[in-house]
Formats: structure tokens, C-alpha cells, sequence
């Protein structure tokens, strides 16, 4: 039974995992963020920690384990976000949710917590690759998501939201200042496409529950 507290993930110890060092920050500075949604509070590394660190986390139903990684569900469709690492290019490596359940490395993502510019890089597990939004693609995939960098600059990062009262989660993209959406209504290809594009949290298209996928 899924239980109804938040996850926890300790960046620190996800870093050591990973061996991995933090990637120095290339974001907009903090300050010319827009204000956080009414309702909602950005979560820093250290509050993910607190918020996600209880006995009562949700943890992801695993075939084999893997420590301090989250998995994200969207509450619009009920389907976690996968990395599609074998789509063709230009979308290659694309994030769409749509696997019914958590399956593995495709599902699954390590949150990297960066203090100078108070973001977060998403690095999948599917490719290692860290996930960007595609701010140059035209029509339907503009700002896609798509796990396709090897470093880390203002196109992977991301501010962290949680809404206590509703207990989910929304990110919003440095790039652009706006918060990724499931795209629920496209179909084809990129159906249930991630996309930053939404001014504001207007409700399930922009909403997540995190799942611990740690051990």
C-alpha cells in the first residue's frame, strides 16, 4: 500500500553514491525568480532531506534496490516519468510518464542539489545524462525535457516546490521560469510529454508525487 507522507532523499548521500561532484551552477541567480506559488515552498537540499526522511516515506516497488534516487509520478495520469533513451533523434532521451509502474534505471532519477544558485540538476539513470529543456525546439516540443547533457548549466536547472497540503511536488525551469507540465492531451510520440511551459501550478498537469527508490 502506497503510504501518504513524503519520500526522503539525502543529497549529501547521494553525491558520495554517485560519486559524482556537483556541477558548478550557470542559472539565473535566485533573486530573479518569480515568487513561489501561494500554497507552495522551494525545497533545499537540506529541507528535501527533513521532509523526505521519515519512516512514513513512499518508496517505489523495487526488483532490486538502489539508494537515496527518486522516481517521479505524475498526478495527472497516475504514470511515473520514464527517460525514452531509445526514441531517434532530436528526441532522444525525452521524459514522458508513462510507465504504470517503477521498473528500473528508465524510471528513475538522482536529485543533485547545488548551493550557489539553490537549484537542482536531474541526472537520469537510463543514460546518465542530465535532463534539459529544450527552450530552441519549435511547435509541439518546445521546452520539452529530454535527459541529453553531460554537464550542467541554466538549461538543466531546476527550483524544487512542495505543497505540504497536498503533498506534491512541482518543478520550475531556471530557463524560462516555467513550471513542467504532463502532457496529457498530446498523443503520438509525445504523449505525456514533460514540457516546461505553464506560468503557473494550475493543478494535476503540473503536480508530481516523489517515490524514494533507495534501499
Amino acid at each position: 500500500m502506497r503510504r501518504t507522507t513524503s519520500v526522503l532523499l539525502s543529497l549529501s548521500a547521494l553525491v558520495a553514491v554517485t560519486g559524482l561532484a556537483v556541477p558548478a551552477a550557470v542559472a539565473a541567480p535566485v533573486a530573479e525568480r518569480p515568487a513561489a506559488p501561494a500554497g507552495w515552498e522551494a525545497v533545499d537540499a537540506a529541507e528535501l532531506a527533513r521532509v523526505t526522511d521519515g519512516a512514513e516515506a513512499r518508496r517505489a516497488p523495487l526488483a532490486a534496490a538502489e539508494a537515496d534516487l527518486l522516481a517521479l509520478q505524475s498526478v495527472r495520469n497516475n504514470r511515473f516519468v520514464a527517460t525514452e533513451v531509445n526514441y531517434p533523434a532530436p528526441n532522444t532521451g525525452v521524459q514522458r510518464a508513462r510507465s504504470a509502474e517503477f521498473g528500473g534505471s528508465w524510471e528513475g532519477f538522482a536529485f543533485e542539489w547545488d548551493e550557489a544558485s539553490e537549484t537542482y540538476a536531474l541526472r537520469s539513470l537510463a543514460n546518465n545524462r542530465y535532463v534539459a529543456v529544450e527552450k530552441n525546439y519549435t511547435g509541439s516540443a518546445q521546452n520539452v525535457l529530454r535527459a541529453r547533457s553531460t554537464s550542467v548549466g541554466g538549461w538543466e536547472r531546476f527550483v524544487l516546490y512542495y505543497n505540504e497540503s497536498l503533498d506534491r511536488y512541482a518543478l520550475q525551469s531556471t530557463l524560462n521560469g516555467l513550471f513542467v507540465t504532463m502532457e496529457n492531451g498530446y498523443t503520438g510520440s509525445l504523449q505525456y510529454a514533460l514540457r516546461a511551459r505553464s506560468a503557473e501550478i494550475t493543478g494535476s498537469w503540473e503536480e508530481f508525487v516523489l517515490y524514494d527508490i533507495g534501499a
